[in-house]
């Protein structure tokens, strides 16, 4: 073969690899009976929020932007981990009857509904503070500059910072008109910061340069907030069986999306002009290899549509 013209990259391939290794983890490192168990049901409820289901799509955005940077495998797996269970824990928060009141997730009964009320808070917890442990386990081979390079990224993106922030500003415009701009930092908050950070936190395990660091960092807010805007595509488009969740139940709710402030045509639109500026961004940061990141933005905007 030419090798000026190497075959096209294979996303399935790439992302079932990536997945088994992944899922191997989570079984390993989250309430394992044999390993770790936790009391009283409470690691029953844990692996319920966390394993058989999800795409896993912020794991994924970790060790494919380590890759682009030539990181630490063993770094980036910890932080891809870590990822899955802070946004883990915030499906099982936000499903809960004082926020969301959703009763499907993941294509099955939600925490609350399946455990009780308390169990899913006690579980969200405990997976929040799983993830920093993960981060800063005592037989990694990482070094502790980068566990705390990497905890403080992921902190700033669940918190009043990111994603908690988000969910406030969002809880607090139901029923509201809201501007453009207050909706795009609501979802640059709630949903975008999160899957920045997976990116930047995949970065974080190597050394990237300044220029590869800013491409990263430009790529990862493209698709943060490319991923809610066809999120809400999907919510009017799609039923509950192929989404997993309700479907419909924004509108139901009475929340603003970019559907409800754009259109649908204007929104599905916006979500590929998302994807463009991601794919510019990764090919100004001189990166060697972005081909799994360039895939996984592409999957990422046209899931369903």
């Amino acid at each position: 073969m030419n090798p000026s013209n190497p075959p096209p990259f294979d996303l399935s391939a790439w992302t079932a690899s990536q997945l088994h290794t992944v899922e191997a983890a989570l079984t390993r490192w989250v309430a394992c009976p044999e390993t770790s168990p936790a009391p009283a049901g409470l690691g029953d409820a844990m692996r319920y929020a966390v394993l058989d289901g999800g795409k896993r799509l912020r794991p994924l955005l970790v060790l494919a932007a380590c890759e682009a940077v030539g990181g630490q495998p063993d770094a980036a797996l910890r932080a891809a981990c870590a990822v899955e269970l802070i946004h883990a824990y915030s499906l099982v928060h936000d499903d809960m009857p004082c926020m969301d009141n959703d009763v499907l997730r993941r294509g099955k009964p939600t925490v609350h509904v399946k455990f009780g009320e308390a169990q899913a808070l006690l579980a969200g917890d405990a997976l929040q503070a799983l993830a920093f442990e993960l981060l800063t386990a005592e037989d990694s081979t990482v070094s502790a500059a980068t566990q705390a390079v990497l905890c403080r990224m992921l902190a700033q993106a669940a918190g009043s910072r990111g994603m908690a922030g988000g969910q406030a500003i969002d809880l607090a415009s139901v029923g509201k008109p809201i501007s453009s701009a207050q909706l795009h930092e609501m979802h640059r908050l709630k949903t975008g910061a999160l899957l920045q950070a997976s990116v930047m936190m995949g970065a974080a395990c190597g050394s990237p340069t300044a220029e590869g660091q800013q491409s990263l960092r430009d790529y990862g807010a493209a698709i943060g907030l490319a991923f809610q805007v066809v999120d809400d595509v999907l919510d009017v488009v799609a039923d509950s069986g192929t989404l997993g969740k309700t479907a419909g139940k924004d509108a139901a709710q009475d929340k603003p999306t970019f559907v409800s402030l754009m259109g649908l045509r204007a929104s599905q639109n916006y979500a590929q002009e998302l994807l463009s500026q991601s794919q510019a961004s990764l090919r100004a940061g001189g990166l060697n290899n972005t081909a799994a990141l360039q895939a996984l933005a592409d999957m990422l905007v046209n899931r369903g549509f």
